[in-house]
C-alpha cells in the first residue's frame, strides 16, 4: 500500500458507517450475513450498525432478524407491514440510518461484506457515491442480460450515474437530504442519488455464486422496473412519441406530394385498397403509441395523487440490554 493509499485509508477508517440491507427470501443466508457484516467493521475503530428491512418476507426472516437485534446492539430491524420492493425497502434503511456513510447490499451472500472497506477507501477519494461492480456476473445469462438492457435504457435517458447502478454501493449520508421529501410508491435509489451529486465512480468487487435460494427478480420483473424509472424520472417517453409523431406528419405530407403529382403528371392517382390501408395503419399505430405514453404518465400522476405510501413500517426491532442480562 502506498503513502497516499495509506492515509486514505486512514481517513475512512476513523467513519462511522450505516449498512442497510433489504431482506426478502434471506431465511438460510441472514445469520451468515450479520456475523459477516460484524466481523468486518469490527475491525475499523469507528462506530458502526446494521439495518436490516424485512420487506414483507414470507419466512422466518423477521423472527430471525428479532433474534440477531436482541443479541448485538450494532443490529437494528425494520419491519414493513408487506412487500414494497426492493429500492422501497432500501430508501426505508437509508431515512433511519445514523451515521456518516450509508452502504447498501443484498441480504444473499453474493454481495461479500469482506469487499465493504473497498468501497469505503474509494470514497474518501473524494466522491459520494462509489458502486461494487463485479468483476464477473453470476445471476446467470437470462439475469445478465436484463441488466445489461436496463443499464443501456438508462443511459438513453441520460443518467449515465444511474446506469452503471447496482445494489453493492457506499454513499455520504448527507446526500439523502435530496431526497428527504420524496413520496412515491416507484423508487429508483440509483436515480434518487443524482438528485444530490454527479460524482460518482465505481470500483471493481468479488461477486460470490449464491447458494441458497434464487432472485426475486426475474426478466419481467426487472424490465418492469426498467419502465418504471424511465416513466417515473424522466419525459423522454414523452418527447420520443412528440418525434414519432412529428416523424409522421412529414411522412404524412410526403405522401400527399406523391399522390397530387401523380394525379398532375400521369392523370390518376395511386390505385389499390393495401396502399391506403397500410398508410392508415400506420398512422393508427403511431397515434396508439403515443396515447400510451401519455396513459403511462397520467397513471402515474394517479398514483401520486392517491398519496399511496412510499413503505409503512410494521414494528421495529433493537437491542434489549435488560433482555440478554436475563437471558
Amino acid at each position: 500500500m502506498t503513502s497516499a493509499q495509506t492515509i486514505v485509508y486512514n481517513a475512512m477508517s476513523t467513519v462511522s458507517v450505516s449498512v442497510v440491507v433489504p431482506v426478502y427470501h434471506s431465511e438460510a443466508s441472514l445469520r451468515p450475513l450479520a456475523e459477516r457484516l460484524r466481523a468486518v467493521l469490527q475491525e475499523r475503530p469507528a462506530e458502526f450498525e446494521i439495518i436490516l428491512v424485512n420487506d414483507g418476507s414470507p419466512d422466518r426472516c423477521w423472527g430471525l432478524i428479532e433474534d440477531l437485534a436482541r443479541a448485538d446492539p450494532h443490529i437494528r430491524g425494520i419491519n414493513l407491514m408487506r412487500n414494497f420492493g426492493q429500492h422501497n425497502a432500501l430508501l426505508c434503511g437509508i431515512r433511519a440510518a445514523r451515521f456518516d456513510v450509508i452502504v447498501t447490499l443484498d441480504a444473499d451472500l453474493q454481495h461479500p461484506p469482506e469487499e465493504i472497506p473497498k468501497l469505503l477507501a474509494k470514497l474518501a477519494e473524494g466522491f459520494d457515491v462509489v458502486y461494487g461492480l463485479p468483476e464477473k456476473n453470476k445471476h446467470g445469462v437470462r439475469r445478465d442480460t436484463a441488466s445489461r438492457l436496463m443499464r443501456r435504457l438508462l443511459k438513453t435517458m441520460h443518467v449515465e450515474t444511474a446506469a452503471i447502478g447496482n445494489s453493492f454501493r457506499a454513499f455520504r449520508t448527507p446526500l439523502r437530504n435530496a431526497f428527504a421529501e420524496f413520496q412515491g410508491p416507484f423508487v429508483s435509489i440509483d436515480v434518487l442519488l443524482t438528485w444530490g451529486t454527479m460524482r460518482f465512480t465505481s470500483v471493481a468487487v468479488r461477486h460470490d455464486t449464491r447458494t441458497h435460494g434464487h432472485s426475486s427478480y426475474s426478466l419481467p420483473k426487472l424490465l418492469s422496473h426498467c419502465f418504471d424509472v424511465i416513466t417515473g424520472f424522466s419525459t423522454l417517453p414523452l418527447r420520443l412519441a412528440s418525434w414519432i409523431g412529428f416523424f409522421f406528419t412529414l411522412f404524412g405530407i410526403g405522401i400527399l406530394i406523391y399522390v397530387v403529382s401523380r394525379y398532375l403528371i400521369l392523370g390518376y392517382s395511386a390505385p389499390g385498397f393495401p396502399f391506403l390501408a397500410s398508410i392508415i395503419a400506420i398512422f393508427a399505430g403511431a397515434q396508439l403509441f403515443a396515447l400510451g405514453i401519455i396513459g403511462e404518465y397520467i397513471a402515474r400522476m394517479h398514483f401520486r395523487l392517491m398519496d399511496r405510501p412510499t413503505y409503512v413500517v410494521r414494528q421495529t426491532a433493537e437491542h434489549d440490554a435488560k433482555e440478554v442480562e436475563k437471558q
